[in-house]
């Protein structure tokens, strides 16, 4: 992985989602990101807010977050269950890590969020790409999923003080999004 050039944009605007924790007062805060860190933010670096651009993505990402534990997904309890936030996100020209040619040039291996070995890319390696964008005033990071690698996208948001707050636009409990084909067999008894 190289240094960094110019920064290559794309426009990104419209419908994404959020996977929250029911318990959040308000998901679209990207305080916890601040304290805790992510991809693209390093522990007390700065708010973002991570967004799936589609519910195939956020679906992935749930069943990520399960991966080598001893139960899966369907045994969550309905009031821990993730909920599924929609928002929409406001027009703008967002960094890119989607294109080869957006990766390269932020000294990221073309097979991001694959590393050449085939392993995901680490959150470190990632970290300073996110400050480097923070730092040059830049509303977020379009970027392929780590969550399913190969076709997905996902945003990370900046939240910024000067910045549009996202609103939540509709709010789905876990059974309803992430078991669609369960509810809808539901319904038709």
């Amino acid at each position: 992985m190289g240094g960094f050039g110019l920064m290559l944009h794309v426009r990104r605007a419209g419908l994404y989602y959020r996977v929250a924790d029911p318990g959040w007062d308000d998901p679209l805060n990207g305080d916890y990101s601040r304290r805790h860190g992510g991809r693209w933010n390093a522990p007390g670096s700065f708010p973002v807010v991570y967004l799936n651009r589609d519910l195939v993505t956020a679906r992935a990402y749930v069943r990520r977050k399960f991966g080598g534990l001893p139960y899966g997904p369907e045994l969550l309890r309905t009031e821990r269950a993730p909920v599924l936030v929609s928002t929409n996100v406001p027009g703008d020209d967002y960094v890119d890590a989607l294109s080869a040619e957006g990766c390269r040039d932020l000294g990221l291996p073309v097979s991001y969020p694959l590393d050449a070995d085939g392993n995901l890319v680490s959150w470190t390696a990632c970290q300073p790409v996110g400050q480097r964008a923070w730092d040059g005033g830049e509303p977020g990071i379009a970027c392929r999923s780590a969550a399913r690698p190969g076709g997905t996208e996902e945003l990370a948001y900046f939240s910024r003080p000067a910045a549009r707050s996202l609103v939540i636009s509709d709010r789905q409990p876990f059974a309803t999004w992430f078991w669609p084909d369960r509810t809808r067999k539901g319904r038709q008894r």
